[in-house]
């Protein structure tokens, strides 16, 4: 490589413009370039920075105090709501300083659970909490986010509001019983619709209204709606901070499996998410700093893992980015996305490392995906991937300044330092989707050692201004940009 390669190389990884140093993140210190290293090695060390993310999250830790939920009333019967057991077993724990609330072998009915301070939610191995798909069951009203946009909504099936120090862990299974019966059909019109339409109950006649008052900067506290359509996620921790995420399978959610909100030093490690209705995305973090995602397998009927910042006006109002995410040693099956960012992401993404990731499905659509429009907008900076593998997907890279809305505000989206190498896609229908705006072009991408194989056509390259490409091959053959 000459040395004005190396040059473009370091500018393009966002290190020529800062001294030739990393970014200082909020607990993380710099580390520094060597002036003249080779594009590999500026890569390394690049990477060392998804090491300090990772050793600067706080982790949890719990008192060694067990609280049996069977020995506050629970009973793993098929027509016994365990309800008031589980939550009077974490009231318990809570009091006492913290410890663990533990299910054991057996299936138990429950409505909504709500963690405290210093509380691991812990289902032993052959536990199933299997939770109503009433929505009655979660009410009253939580303060949450919907798409990106807070609202007085149902409660999630396991809900933290500004808790510290808790975890949902073990060897069990979480059963959401999301179906095409239940919760599933308030989606309205999906891809294939296997369920019966009914106007009365789609979705949008909540979400619209929703959309529109936090447009016009009504009140959280005032978006309440006495007709609700809008499914609940799954697992939410919301302001909160020190949270892990263990072990546990999560199956047939209403809609967002994993979805921290606002919350600081997450850990999702070696989950098992499998659900495959309308939205069943894995694992989204939203506006939350310090992330780990680790070791987990994704087969959804939504995006695998979308880090998101907050939809239109209320992402701005918090202005709260997404930042400081390591994704690692994942395993992505069927899904929209692999690794996805967007498109709620008004408040932008930053600091965002993904490595070691097998993908591979006839229905994975997407690889690498990041999807906004000039309504939302978002600054996506400092994004690096590398060391992916993908089997099977229809379009292998994907950035669409045109999703839903397109081109209909005046919040342009930028993409700054995404930088992709050691990707290998065997078999692909289209490489790319480029898409960006005449008026506001896709640039700072790189990619370094990509190869598609076995890959139908390039694709679409709309409106793209710069790509620093090194060593890409499309079929055996080498590939200009």
């Amino acid at each position: 490589m000459t040395d004005r390669q190396k040059r473009q190389h370091l500018k393009t990884l966002g290190l020529a413009g800062m001294g030739l140093s990393l970014w200082s993140l909020n607990g993380c210190s710099a580390v520094s370039v060597v002036p003249g290293s080779a594009s590999d090695a500026a890569d390394d060390v690049l990477w060392q920075q998804a090491d300090a993310i990772i050793a600067a999250i706080a982790p949890t830790r719990f008192a060694k105090r067990d609280f049996v939920i069977t020995e506050f009333g629970a009973k793993a019967t098929a027509d016994f709501d365990s309800s008031m057991a589980i939550n009077a077993a974490i009231a318990a724990c809570a009091a006492a300083g913290g410890g663990r609330v533990v299910v054991p072998a057996g299936r138990f009915n429950t409505g909504p659970v709500q963690l405290k301070s210093n509380v691991n939610l812990h289902l032993q191995k052959d536990a199933l909490l299997s939770f109503y798909p009433e929505p009655q069951r979660y009410l009253p009203a939580v303060h949450t986010r919907w798409e990106g946009v807070e609202l007085m909504g149902y409660s999630p099936l396991i809900y933290a509001f500004e808790q510290e120090n808790i975890a949902v862990t073990g060897e069990g299974i979480l059963e959401g019983n999301g179906s095409n019966t239940h919760w599933w059909p308030w989606k309205g019109k999906w891809k294939h619709t296997p369920w019966p339409l009914d106007a009365t109950t789609d979705q949008s006649n909540t979400r619209t209204p929703l959309f529109e008052m936090a447009e016009a900067g009504v009140p959280v506290s005032e978006r309440v709606f006495a007709q609700n359509y809008l499914r609940p996620p799954f697992i939410q921790p919301y302001r909160c901070k020190r949270v892990l995420i263990e072990g546990i399978t999560i199956r047939n959610s209403p809609f967002w499996l994993i979805n921290p909100v606002l919350s600081e030093d997450v850990i999702v490690r070696g989950v098992n998410c499998v659900s495959h209705g309308p939205n069943s995305d894995g694992c989204n973090p939203e506006s939350s700093n310090r992330v780990l995602i680790e070791n987990c397998l994704f087969d959804t009927g939504d995006d695998c893992i979308a880090l998101k910042s907050g939809r239109n006006n209320d992402g701005r109002r918090l202005a709260t980015p997404v930042q400081n995410v390591v994704i690692q040693d994942c395993m992505m099956r069927a899904g929209h996305g692999g690794v996805v960012i967007g498109s709620e992401i008004s408040a932008g993404a930053r600091n965002i490392f993904a490595r070691r990731c097998r993908m591979s499905s006839p229905d994975l659509e997407r690889g690498i995906r990041i999807k906004t429009n000039s309504v939302r907008g978002g600054l996506i900076e400092n994004i690096y991937i590398r060391d992916i593998d993908i089997g099977e997907v229809k379009d292998a890279i994907v950035i669409n300044f045109f999703y839903e809305e397109g081109d209909a505000g005046t919040h342009l989206p930028q993409v700054k330092n995404l930088h992709i190498s050691n990707l290998r896609v065997q078999k692909a229908q289209r490489a790319f989707l480029l898409r960006g705006f005449e008026r506001a072009p896709i640039s700072g991408v790189s990619l370094h050692h990509v190869q598609f194989n076995q890959t139908a056509s390039l694709g679409v390259l709309e409106n793209v201004a710069q790509i620093d490409a090194v060593d890409l091959t499309l079929n055996g053959e080498a590939l200009t940009l």
